[in-house]
């Protein structure tokens, strides 16, 4: 939804740039507009096509490949000029004339639209690696949560007013209730915030309706990008305490690798946090809520606030192997579980062929020893039961050819020095 909604301000700008210009805007134009927006806008997660089960590639394959190779700047460039022909083409097949100003028009929107979508997704925590195959290293904004109601939001009711007659007329009033209804009942987003959510759904939609087309759209655009620079300030500052928190107490030698952060559902001052830190013989996961802005939110608000979901549980707490946590609690930070394993364990991991793979996706890896292997995931994900989770035969693969792309492991750095003992399995 996010994409598709982003997709189609894109759409509205590129609109009122020809109307403000003096050029004619056709309803066969204005539809081709906000149909290639949208599919512009989601067109790069068109690898689930092969990605996952559709090839039989299973779990492993949907990690190494979903926000993979269509996830980049060189793909979104060269769809975004097929998507425009097919725009052109379809416009053209009618009277109306389609003017050079139009075309290129579409192509912006089409470029826009691609590249929006690289960028969307660098804002969460998944992460994506766009400059490949110049770069393969992976990219996280460790910002904006996959579902954020206030995008939402502030996206739905300029787009609706601008659209008198057809689908959007009634489908996006619909979306905008059931999102405002979404974050009362679910559960999912703190009390205090879903009113603040509701109560702005109201007065901003009522608000856009006294605006003019332009105003609307203007306004739409700048409280999106004003939002997702909201959540990168309280990102930063969350991670500077969390980093702040273990260096105050960590052990001598122990130092931060990663942050990975995610925030409460509309929510700027609550947090959750995924640390991976480790020495140079250990490796550690640990789990902790921040409150960045703990004058005006504390973290015990936030505690309280998410008792479940995905702020409110901690990914680590039904792990039987949890160790004690060895950092001290702040005003910002409280910790929750740690889980702990030897960097050597890490490199045997990386030795074996499908913890090679995998490797190359997980940046928060934690393995457990079973009966037959390892049971293997990525901790911002959950453990046992989610998309991330795979079993990891020790010796031997499951499979008998992998298809890895170039990414660089986000790993790399704890596992520096034993990348030529995941060489050797590679080409074994």
């Amino acid at each position: 939804m996010t994409h598709g909604l982003a997709g189609l301000l894109i759409a509205d700008v590129a609109e009122q740039s020809l109307t403000r210009r003096g050029l004619s805007v056709g309803t066969r134009l204005r539809r081709a507009l906000s149909v290639l927006g949208i599919v512009a806008a989601e067109f790069p997660d068109s690898d689930l096509i092969y990605s996952g089960r559709v090839l039989n590639m299973g779990s492993l394959g949907y990690l190494l490949h979903h926000r993979g190779h269509t996830h980049t700047i060189v793909w979104a460039v060269v769809s975004a000029v097929l998507l425009w022909l097919v725009a052109r083409w379809w416009v053209q097949r009618t009277s109306e004339p389609l003017t050079r100003s139009a075309s290129t028009t579409l192509l912006v929107v089409a470029l826009v639209g691609t590249l929006s979508h690289l960028l969307l997704d660098f804002t969460n925590s998944y992460g994506v690696h766009p400059f490949w195959p110049f770069d393969g290293r992976w990219y996280y904004g460790d910002a904006v949560f996959i579902v954020e109601p206030w995008l939402w939001l502030v996206a739905i009711p300029p787009l609706w007013w601008n659209r008198p007659r057809g689908i959007g007329r009634w489908l996006l009033p619909f979306l905008l209730v059931v999102i405002v209804a979404a974050t009362v009942l679910l559960g999912q987003v703190a009390r205090d915030v879903s009113v603040v959510l509701v109560v702005f759904a109201l007065l901003w939609s009522v608000g856009q309706r006294l605006l003019s087309a332009t105003g609307r759209t203007v306004s739409g655009v700048a409280a999106w990008v004003l939002v997702t620079v909201g959540f990168f300030v309280a990102s930063s500052k969350a991670e500077a305490r969390v980093r702040e928190a273990v260096v105050a107490s960590a052990a001598a030698g122990e130092r931060v690798y990663d942050v990975s952060l995610n925030p409460g559902p509309g929510d700027w001052g609550c947090w959750s946090a995924v640390v991976v830190t480790g020495t140079d013989t250990t490796y550690r996961v640990t789990t902790a809520v921040v409150a960045p802005f703990s004058g005006v939110r504390s973290v015990a608000i936030c505690r309280t606030a998410y008792q479940d979901g995905r702020l409110g549980t901690d990914v680590l707490g039904d792990l039987p192997e949890r160790a004690v946590v060895p950092f001290v609690a702040t005003t910002q930070v409280v910790w929750r579980s740690t889980w702990r394993a030897s960097r050597l364990a890490l490199a045997a991991l990386y030795a074996t062929c499908e913890g090679y793979a995998a490797l190359h996706f997980m940046r928060v890896p934690l393995f457990i020893a079973n009966g037959s292997g390892l049971s293997l995931d990525d901790a911002r994900f959950g453990l046992g039961g989610g998309f991330s989770h795979m079993e990891v035969p020790q010796p031997g693969c499951s499979r008998e050819r992998y298809w890895i792309p170039g990414w660089v492991p986000p790993r790399g750095d704890v596992l520096a020095g034993e990348e030529r003992v995941g060489e050797q399995t590679k080409e074994n």
